[in-house]
């Protein structure tokens, strides 16, 4: 059985869309990009955006909307 490497980010990812879908829905997006910004290093945005790039299977659909408004790590 081949475990995910990004599991664990694709699940944190879908508990913050989860409880944003909460908000109107010209908001939730907003939340979710705003909190990744805060909290989330540039090396697990890095990694979003690499999974998101490889078709982001798993990915609430609200991550991906809200990815437009993430900010962009710098190349590694």
């Amino acid at each position: 059985m081949s475990v995910n490497p990004d599991a664990k980010l694709i699940y944190m990812a879908n508990q913050i869309a989860t409880f944003f879908q909460t908000q109107p829905a010209e908001e939730a997006a907003e939340g979710v990009a705003t909190h990744i910004n805060k909290y989330w290093e540039p090396r697990m945005r890095r990694k979003l955006f690499e999974h998101i790039a490889h078709g982001g299977e798993g990915l609430n659909p609200l991550v991906i909307e809200a990815a437009e408004k993430i900010r962009r790590p710098e190349a590694a």
